[in-house]
């Protein structure tokens, strides 16, 4: 019975993760081509993560760190994306 589930389970998975693929197709490959999004998207992780850890410890080290990351790579992102 549980054998059941767990593959019903995993395919479930394997459907999501396939429509997904097909939706947004991810063409990511070893060509030393970085796409300036991901630059964007990871300068807004790096932001969130700041702002959490500033509300949680004031203002020290590793808070102005990530914020030092956040505009480094929104920097990146305009220069890979306007230049």
């Amino acid at each position: 019975m549980s054998n059941k589930i767990i593959s019903h389970f995993l395919v479930t998975i394997n459907d999501i993760a396939s429509s997904i693929m097909m939706k947004y197709k991810f063409s990511m490959g070893i060509d030393g081509v970085i796409e300036p999004i991901y630059f964007l998207i990871t300068s807004f992780g790096f932001a969130i993560l700041s702002f959490i850890n500033y509300r949680k410890s004031g203002k020290t080290l590793e808070t102005i760190y990530l914020s030092i990351l956040t505009v480094f790579f929104i920097v990146c992102f305009f220069i890979l994306n306007f230049y």
